[in-house]
C-alpha cells in the first residue's frame, strides 16, 4: 500500500502536471534571444509590437513597419518616411493599421500578397489635419478602429473617420476588458461611452502623473503604471498606491509600461534596468536586464505572443524571452560556467564547475541572486556528494570536506572524481582518485583518508559497485574492469579485465546503476553478471525499455527510479508510472541538444517540480509541472514564389492564388518559405518536394530556400512542411502552378510539324526515287570504275614482281661476286705468301759463300737464284686482286667518296677491307704493315667518318 501511494505521488508530480497551464518560473532566467539592428535592417528604436493570425510578429519601428516571419526580415516604411510609433493587426480584414506622425493608415496584401501601405490621412479635413501629432495609441474597439493623438482621437469605420478632440491633452488610452479610457491631462481617466467621454471618480488624483500602463486585477480593480510615480491601484472609487516589490522597482526605474501574460501575470517594462513580470500580488519573479541577458537596459514595449512567449521592443534592438518553457537557466550572470554535477545540501544548492564549487540558497522564495564560491575551491570540481550526512568534493584539488561554504578539509591531495560508498562495510568509503582508488573511513561524522587500494593504478570518471557480491565494475574504455576488495580493503583480490560482455555484440557502451544492481549496456542491450556461471547474461525486460530509443551513452536513475538517458548529446527520461511501466519523453529536452557535458552527464532531481541539469554553459531548471502545451505543433507559409521574370507571391496572401501560369522562357523558380515558431529557431527545418518532379520528400534541413531550373511545361505541385526543435511536425502548405510550353512546342506548333512532315514526306519520296535512278547509274559507272582500278593494280603488282626478281637475282650476283672476292683474295694471300718465302730463299741464297763453292756449283745457286727472282718479278697477282676488288666496289668506293671527300685513299682500301669483312690479319698481310697498324688505321678511319665509340663500323660502312 505504501508502495501504491507512493507510485501515485509520482504519477502526479510527473505526469498529471502535463495538463496544467505555464507558469512564469522564479529560478532562473528563461532562454533570451536579442535581434540587433543589423538583423532586422531597421532604426534603433521599436515601439510597439502585434502578432497577425498566421504568426508573423510586426514592429513600430523608426525606420517603418519591420515584419518577421520567422525566417526573414521585412522592411515597410511610411510614404513620408517617419517613425511608427503605434501598431495594431486587426485579424478579420487582414489590415495592419499603423499611426505615426501627422501620419496614420493600414498596411494590406495586393494580389500577390505584398503589402501595401493605404493613408487614411487624406480623409481628414484640412482645418482637422492640423496639428495632428504622434499617432501613440490604436485599439480596436467595437467594430472601429481608434486612432489616439494626445490632441485628438480618430474613429475609423467603412472607410469613413470621425474625430473627437481632447477636452484638455490626452495622454495615453487604454482598452481594459472592453472598456476604452484616456487619460487626460486636467480631466483625469476617461471613459469612452456612447460617443462621449465621461470622467471617472476620484482619477484627478493622478493629473500630475504619466499613465504608460493599465492592467486588470481581480475584484474589478485596476493597476495603474506611472512613468516616474510607480504604481496605483483603483476600485473606481479611489486610487492607492500599490505598495509591493514590483512598485518599489518601478519607482526607482520608471515605467514605460507592460503587458500582461495569461491574466496571470504582469510584466513592467522599465527605463533603467529592463523589465520585471510580478504576480498579481505584485511579487517580482523575474528580472530581465542587460546583466542577465537583455541587449539594452530601455524597454519600450512588451508583447506576448500567441504562444505566451513575451517580446521586448528596446530603445536599441528586440529581445524574444522563451516564456512558455519548463525550462529556466543559470548562466555567466550568476558567476558559474561548465557544470558537472550539482546537489542539495542545508538548504544551499551546490554545483561542481570547472572552475570551482559554488553555492546559492535554497529557501523559498528563491533569492534572484548570483552563485558564490565555496572558499576553498578555485580548481576543476568534477563532483559533490552527500554522503553519511557529509558533503564531499571531489577535484582536482583532492578530496574535500565542505563545512559551513568552506573547505574544511583536505582528506586526499590527489585529484578525485567521486566517492561510493562500500556496501558490507558501514562507514567506509571508497573514492576514485586520478591514479587508483582510496579508502576513507566515516566515523563520529568525521571523515578521515585510510589507505591506497593496492593492485590498480588506472583511473576514469565511471564506476560502480554491485551490491550483493562485492564486485567494483570499472569501465575504461575499450574494457571493463571486475574488481573485488579484499576484505581488509587494503587491495584488490581479484582484477579482471573484459573486452566485451556479449559473444553477438562488440564493446561496452555504459556502466550504471539499475534498482541497485550493476547493469551493462552495448547497443541498447543490458547485461548483468551472474557470479555462479561466471558470465553475463542479457535482462531482456530492461532491454525491451529502450528497444525504440536511439543508442544511449549515459544512464541515470533518479530517486523517484526514473531513468534518465543521453544519445547523440540528447536527453531523454523514461518516467515510471504507478503501474510500474516507463513513459517516455524526450520532446521537451530537444532544446538541450548539443548544451550536455558530453561523458559527464548530470540530472539533479529534487522534486519533479526542481529537477537540474548541468550544460556546458550553465545549469539548467526543469519544472516538469509545468504544461507541454508549449510543444504545439509548427505551422509553415510560402514566404516567396518568384521566377526569373517576376514575383508571383509572397508570404501576405490571404488566400492561396490558383491557376498560376509562368511562361516557359521563365522556368527557373524560386520559392522561400517560413515557418513563425520562434522559440530555437535555429533549430527549425524544412522538407518538401515538386510534384511529379520528385517523388520523396527531401531530407530535413535547416535551409528555407530551393531552386529548380529549365523545368519542362506542365502542371507543378510545390509541397512544403517544417519540423520544430521538438519535433513536431507542421502540416503541408502547397502551390500549385503551371508552366506553359515553348512556342515550338505549342498545339499550332505541333500542327504546323504535321502538315510539314507530309510535304517533306512528298518532297523525300519523290528525292529518293530519282536518287535510286542516279544510284543505278552511278553504280554502273563505279563498277566499270573499280574494274579497271582492279586490273591495273593487277598490273602494277605484276610490275613490281618482276621488279623484285630483278632484285633477288641482283643480289644473288652480287653475293656470288663477293664470294669469288673473297676467293680471289684468299688466293691472293697464298700468293703473297708464296713470294714472301721465296723471297726468303733469295736472302739465304745471297748469305752463300760463292767463294767456297766450285764453279759448277756457284752456276748452279746463280742460276737458281735468277729464277726465283723472276718468278717474284714476274708475278702480279697482286696488282690485277687491287684491281679486280676496286672495279667490283666501284660504287661504294665513290659513294663513300662523294659524302666523306677527305678520305685518303689509303683508308679508302681499308675500308673495302672491311666491307669485305676481311680480319685484321689479313689486312696487315695484304697492307703490309702490323696488325697494330691496322687497328690505328680502322681508329683514324672512325674518327674520320665521325663515329662514337658504341656505332659499329663494319655496320656502319655497309649502310653506305
Amino acid at each position: 500500500m505504501k508502495f501504491a501511494n507512493a507510485s501515485i505521488s509520482i504519477f502526479i508530480l510527473f505526469i498529471l502536471p502535463f495538463t496544467i497551464f505555464s507558469q512564469v518560473k522564479n529560478i532562473g532566467l528563461p532562454a533570451i534571444k536579442n535581434y540587433k539592428r543589423s538583423d532586422y535592417k531597421g532604426g534603433t528604436q521599436n515601439w510597439n509590437i502585434d502578432q497577425d493570425k498566421n504568426g508573423n510578429i510586426y514592429f513600430a519601428n523608426n525606420n517603418g513597419l519591420i515584419q518577421f516571419d520567422g525566417s526573414t526580415w521585412n522592411k515597410y516604411p511610411l510614404p513620408n518616411n517617419t517613425a511608427i510609433r503605434s501598431l495594431k493587426i486587426d485579424d478579420q480584414s487582414g489590415r495592419i493599421y499603423v499611426g505615426g506622425n501627422n501620419e496614420f493608415g493600414y498596411f494590406k496584401s495586393d494580389a500577390k500578397g505584398r503589402l501595401q501601405y493605404h493613408s487614411l490621412s487624406a480623409l481628414i479635413s484640412k482645418k482637422d489635419s492640423r496639428n495632428i501629432n504622434l499617432i501613440w495609441r490604436i485599439h480596436l474597439y467595437k467594430g472601429e478602429v481608434v486612432f489616439q493623438s494626445f490632441t485628438k482621437v480618430f474613429f475609423y469605420k467603412n472607410n469613413k473617420l470621425r474625430l473627437i478632440n481632447a477636452p484638455r491633452r490626452f495622454q495615453f488610452s487604454f482598452l481594459i476588458r472592453q472598456h476604452l479610457y484616456f487619460q487626460d491631462k486636467v480631466l483625469g481617466i476617461l471613459e469612452y461611452k456612447n460617443q462621449k467621454l465621461t470622467p471617472l471618480k476620484g482619477t484627478t488624483a493622478l493629473n500630475d502623473k504619466e499613465i504608460w500602463a493599465m492592467f486588470p486585477l481581480p475584484n474589478n480593480k485596476l493597476l495603474f503604471a506611472t512613468l516616474e510615480k510607480g504604481l496605483f491601484t483603483y476600485d473606481y472609487n479611489s486610487i492607492t498606491t500599490w505598495e509591493t516589490e514590483a512598485n518599489s522597482f518601478i519607482k526607482k526605474n520608471t515605467s514605460l509600461g507592460g503587458a500582461i501574460i495569461g491574466n496571470k501575470f504582469i510584466v513592467l517594462n522599465s527605463v533603467l534596468n529592463g523589465a520585471v513580470i510580478c504576480d498579481l500580488n505584485g511579487k517580482i519573479l523575474q528580472h530581465l536586464n542587460r546583466q542577465k541577458g537583455l541587449q539594452n537596459n530601455t524597454v519600450l514595449t512588451s508583447f506576448v505572443d500567441n504562444k505566451n512567449n513575451l517580446w521586448l521592443g528596446l530603445d536599441n534592438g528586440i529581445a524574444f524571452i522563451n516564456q512558455n518553457s519548463p525550462f529556466t537557466f543559470f548562466d555567466y550572470s550568476y558567476n558559474i560556467g561548465t557544470v558537472y554535477a550539482s546537489v542539495i545540501f542545508n538548504k544551499n544548492l551546490y554545483v561542481a564547475t570547472n572552475q570551482g564549487l559554488f553555492y546559492h540558497s535554497w529557501n523559498a522564495p528563491f533569492k534572484d541572486e548570483p552563485f558564490n564560491r565555496v572558499e576553498g575551491t578555485i580548481a576543476q570540481a568534477w563532483n559533490i556528494q552527500v554522503i553519511n550526512n557529509t558533503l564531499l568534493c571531489a577535484s582536482n584539488s583532492g578530496a574535500l570536506v565542505i563545512e559551513q561554504n568552506r573547505v574544511s578539509k583536505t582528506l586526499d591531495n590527489r585529484g578525485y572524481f567521486g566517492f561510493k560508498t562500500i556496501p558490507n562495510h558501514p562507514g567506509y568509503i571508497i573514492g576514485e582518485s586520478y591514479n587508483g582508488f582510496s579508502i576513507f573511513k566515516n566515523s563520529a561524522n568525521k571523515i578521515t583518508y585510510v589507505n591506497q587500494v593496492a593492485g590498480f593504478d588506472e583511473t576514469t570518471n565511471t564506476f560502480e559497485i554491485e551490491l550483493d557480491n562485492n564486485y567494483l565494475w570499472l569501465k575504461k574504455d575499450p574494457y571493463l574492469y571486475q574488481m573485488r576488495l579484499s576484505e581488509d580493503l587494503k587491495r584488490f583480490d581479484l582484477v579482471k579485465k573484459h573486452a566485451h560482455i556479449s559473444t553477438s555484440k562488440k564493446g561496452i557502451g555504459s556502466l550504471q546503476l539499475i534498482n541497485n544492481k550493476v547493469y551493462f549496456q552495448t547497443k541498447n542491450h543490458f547485461y548483468r553478471y551472474s557470479d555462479e556461471q561466471e558470465d553475463f547474461f542479457e535482462d531482456k525486460k530492461i532491454t525491451a525499455l529502450f528497444e525504440k530509443i536511439p543508442t544511449v551513452n549515459t544512464i541515470i536513475e533518479d530517486k523517484y527510479n526514473n531513468l534518465w538517458y543521453s544519445y547523440n548529446e540528447s536527453l531523454g527520461v523514461l518516467i515510471k508510472g504507478p503501474n510500474g511501466k516507463y513513459i517516455r519523453t524526450e520532446a521537451p529536452f530537444s532544446n538541450l541538444t548539443g548544451n550536455l557535458v558530453n561523458k559527464y552527464i548530470s540530472v539533479n532531481t529534487i522534486d519533479p517540480k526542481n529537477i537540474f541539469i548541468g550544460l556546458t554553459d550553465g545549469l539548467a531548471h526543469y519544472d516538469s509541472q509545468i504544461s507541454n502545451k508549449f510543444i504545439t505543433k509548427p505551422k509553415v507559409f510560402f514566404e516567396s514564389f518568384s521566377s526569373t521574370s517576376d514575383t508571383i507571391i509572397t508570404g501576405n496572401l490571404e488566400k492561396p492564388l490558383t491557376d498560376l501560369l509562368i511562361p516557359y522562357q521563365s522556368n527557373h523558380v524560386k520559392f522561400t518559405f517560413s515557418s513563425p515558431t520562434f522559440e530555437n529557431q535555429e533549430n527549425v527545418t524544412y522538407s518538401y518536394k515538386l510534384e511529379p518532379f520528385e517523388e520523396n520528400w527531401r531530407n530535413w534541413s535547416g535551409t528555407s530556400i530551393k531552386e529548380y531550373t529549365n523545368l519542362r511545361e506542365g502542371k507543378y505541385t510545390m509541397k512544403i512542411k517544417a519540423k520544430n526543435s521538438y519535433g513536431r511536425e507542421s502540416g503541408v502548405s502547397e502551390i500549385i502552378f503551371t508552366i506553359s510550353p515553348p512556342w515550338y512546342r505549342h498545339f499550332l506548333a505541333y500542327l504546323t510539324y504535321f502538315l510539314l512532315l507530309l510535304a517533306a514526306i512528298y518532297i523525300v519520296s519523290n528525292r529518293v526515287k530519282l536518287k535510286i535512278r542516279k544510284n543505278k547509274y552511278y553504280e554502273t559507272i563505279e563498277q566499270r570504275r573499280l574494274y579497271l582500278e582492279k586490273e591495273s593494280k593487277i598490273r602494277h603488282e605484276q610490275h613490281e614482281l618482276e621488279k623484285e626478281i630483278e632484285r633477288l637475282k641482283s643480289d644473288k650476283l652480287q653475293i656470288k661476286i663477293l664470294a669469288k672476292d673473297k676467293e680471289l683474295v684468299s688466293n691472293s694471300l697464298q700468293v703473297v705468301k708464296k713470294n714472301k718465302v721465296l723471297n726468303g730463299i733469295i736472302h739465304k741464297l745471297k748469305e752463300i759463300d760463292n767463294d767456297a763453292l766450285d764453279e759448277s756449283t756457284k752456276f748452279q745457286v746463280s742460276k737458281l737464284n735468277k729464277s726465283i727472282v723472276k718468278e717474284v718479278n714476274t708475278d702480279k697477282s697482286w696488282k690485277d686482286l687491287e684491281k679486280h676488288i676496286k672495279n667490283v666496289h666501284f660504287e661504294f668506293l665513290k659513294r663513300l667518296k662523294e659524302k666523306y671527300p677527305t678520305i685518303s685513299p689509303r683508308e679508302l682500301d681499308l675500308s673495302t677491307y672491311l666491307l669485305m669483312n676481311m680480319s685484321t690479319k689479313e689486312i696487315a698481310e695484304i697492307m703490309n704493315i702490323s696488325t697494330g697498324g691496322v687497328e690505328l688505321a680502322r681508329y683514324r678511319l672512325r674518327k674520320k667518318l665521325g663515329l662514337n665509340k658504341k656505332e659499329n663500323l663494319i655496320g656502319f660502312l655497309m649502310s653506305i
